[in-house]
């Protein structure tokens, strides 16, 4: 009899990846994917520790599951809870100590190991693995499924070496390591082969990737990221390529390249900036100043003129002042997003900038970040209205909520609503765009042909 399981993802596409493997881990053991925590033999909480509060939403989450857990009916079995990702490898003593019901605690390192812990579990252990283990984890996951959606995830990249001042990725996902490029094609191939058409590379630093050839040939040959994309393009089914996340210090001439010279590769970047402060980029060890980044989307733009551009953006980092926080609206005006991710600075323990004595007021946070979401709402309905009268190579991904709509991603990662009768699930094909609205566009298929470039230029996103 096949048992249930459940994994509830928190934070970034890496994390989701992770749940699939996961999922995909404990398959031989005989789990079986269900919607609800309630139907399920084991959940598995993994968790992300970029938001703020994170560990306080865990714990949350866990007083929930301990009622469950001791609401199983009569012979059902007990359900084993797991807590995995980087609140589970920052504080999985912690975890143990406080949430007597989960049965194990194991970080992005070490999920790889699943079958063993589940084992040590069903022994009564309480088992908490949180190293950083010598072997390549994704040497000993098993062999991706038969079938798979139209777009896949795919981890190239792990862990980080810049060092944020803001940030805990260094200690929880570890130093960066770049998986084989051989490795990285045969699941590439593998996931086209199993009805993948667009494929998203992932990494904490995913353009400092630096993989070998065959772990490493006789001259140390390595592959990097713009190399790695060329050679993507190669594999039969693959028809979209897509990366995240980049770090502007690592925007080498190869990767512009690629985006000058691979049709497959969206013209779609998030590039985070974070601040347009120089002092600010300096005390967040950024390693970039304003006038670089500026610099690395001209060169991007002039490879790609129509690409467009995401970004995150912290405000109130300790000690910014509003002349420096003026500096962050006049880049993102200058540059121009077609979408963005912004947040108020939040203290995460361990990091250096949460010692910092000049930490700013909650008000002050709030109402420097509702000035740069209304900019840059304002950009993304400017970009969005841009599209009106388009026509758009659009990928179906999922059912709409209403009977015969179909919604789909855009070259820009717009969502595209769409009308039509029929399957188009898993199908690229031209939509001319109707309509604009602030989250997502809406289309009518045309029939016959290829789609028509995609605007037909970058759209003025100033606001």
């Amino acid at each position: 009899m096949a048992k249930k399981l459940f994994i509830k993802t928190y934070g970034c596409q890496m994390n989701v990846y992770d749940s699939a493997r996961m999922a995909e881990a404990l398959a031989p053991l005989g789990y079986r994917s269900v919607e609800e925590p309630a139907d399920a033999d084991m959940v598995i909480l993994n968790t992300c520790h970029i938001r703020e509060k994170a560990s306080e939403k865990v714990f949350s989450e866990l007083g929930r599951l301990r009622a469950l857990k001791d609401e199983r009916p009569d012979g059902a079995g007990p359900m084993l809870i797991g807590v995995a990702g980087c609140v589970a490898q920052a504080e999985g003593e912690e975890i143990l100590r406080r949430a007597p019901q989960v049965d194990m605690v194991f970080g992005p390192q070490t999920y790889h190991r699943l079958p063993d812990l589940v084992a040590r579990a069903r022994r009564g252990e309480r088992a908490l693995d949180t190293d950083f283990p010598a072997e390549d984890k994704f040497a000993t996951l098993p062999d991706r499924p038969r079938a798979v959606s139209a777009t896949a995830f795919l981890t190239i990249q792990e862990g980080c070496d810049k060092f944020c001042t803001f940030c805990v990725v260094p200690y929880t996902r570890g130093a960066e390591f770049s998986r084989p490029a051989a490795e990285v094609l045969a699941e590439a191939r593998a996931l086209a082969a199993a009805g993948a058409r667009e494929i998203t590379l992932l990494g904490q630093n995913v353009n400092a990737y630096h993989g070998a050839y065959h772990g490493a040939d006789a001259n140390g040959r390595e592959e990097g990221l713009g190399g790695l994309i060329r050679r993507l393009a190669e594999i039969e089914g693959v028809e979209r390529i897509r990366y995240t996340t980049s770090h502007p210090r690592d925007v080498d001439d190869a990767l512009v390249a690629a985006h000058r010279d691979v049709p497959e590769l969206m013209p779609f970047l998030h590039l985070p900036v974070q601040s347009g402060s120089d002092r600010i980029l300096a005390a967040m060890n950024r390693r970039h100043t304003g006038d670089d980044y500026r610099r690395t989307v001209d060169r991007l733009r002039a490879a790609r003129p129509d690409l467009a551009l995401s970004s995150d953006f912290i405000v109130g980092y300790p000690g910014e002042t509003e002349a420096e926080f003026e500096a962050t609206l006049r880049l993102a005006e200058e540059i121009g997003y077609a979408q963005a991710y912004s947040f108020k600075y939040s203290p995460r323990p361990g990091t250096p900038a949460a010692e910092a004595a000049e930490q700013l007021a909650e008000s002050v946070k709030a109402e420097r970040l509702a000035r740069l979401q209304a900019l840059l709402n304002r950009m993304q309905t400017v970009f969005n209205e841009a599209s009106i009268g388009a026509e758009m190579a659009v990928l179906f991904e999922r059912p709409g909520r209403r009977p015969g709509q179909v919604i789909g991603r855009s070259p820009f990662m717009q969502s595209v609503h769409v009308e039509a009768a029929g399957d188009l699930l898993g199908e690229i094909l031209p939509v001319r765009i109707a309509a604009a609205h602030a989250n997502s566009l809406t289309g009518v298929a045309v029939a016959g042909g290829p789609a028509m470039p995609p605007i037909g230029g970058r759209a003025e996103v100033r606001a």
